[in-house]
């Protein structure tokens, strides 16, 4: 009974500390490599990285950009299918948010959430 309990605990560590590091990996890679200009258009390889209690959990989903401005946001659901975020969302001026270097500003809803969208396309091949 112990020893399957040292695993659970084991296995919830790796669990949070992948989670943790979802963000992390991905603002190191955008710093190192930047990223190519976000076009106008539905982007449908994003991660959504949601920040809660000092860590970050990411999903994939897909992204409506108009003017470098966030228009849409799409979360991916189990059967690999979009539900669209049905929230309003702003950034800190409770303005549309907008992009830079391939991941965009702080998001928050009404109820809450804060995230990053992060456009994984755009990231730039290493040299």
């Amino acid at each position: 009974m112990k020893y399957i309990l040292s695993l659970l605990v084991l296995s919830l560590f790796f669990l949070t500390a992948n989670a943790q590091d979802c963000f992390v990996r991905l603002q190191n890679a955008f710093d190192n490599r930047g990223a190519n200009p976000v076009l106008d258009g539905m982007h449908k390889n994003v991660f959504i990285s949601f920040f809660e209690d000092e860590t970050s959990r990411c999903i994939s989903g897909k992204v409506r950009v108009e003017n470098n401005k966030i228009e849409n946001i799409f979360l991916q659901i189990d059967d690999n299918t979009y539900e669209l975020m049905n929230v309003k969302f702003y950034n800190a001026e409770k303005k549309q948010p907008t992009i830079k270097n391939g991941i965009s500003e702080m998001i928050y809803t009404i109820e809450g959430e804060i995230f990053k969208v992060i456009f994984i396309d755009l990231l730039k091949p290493k040299k």
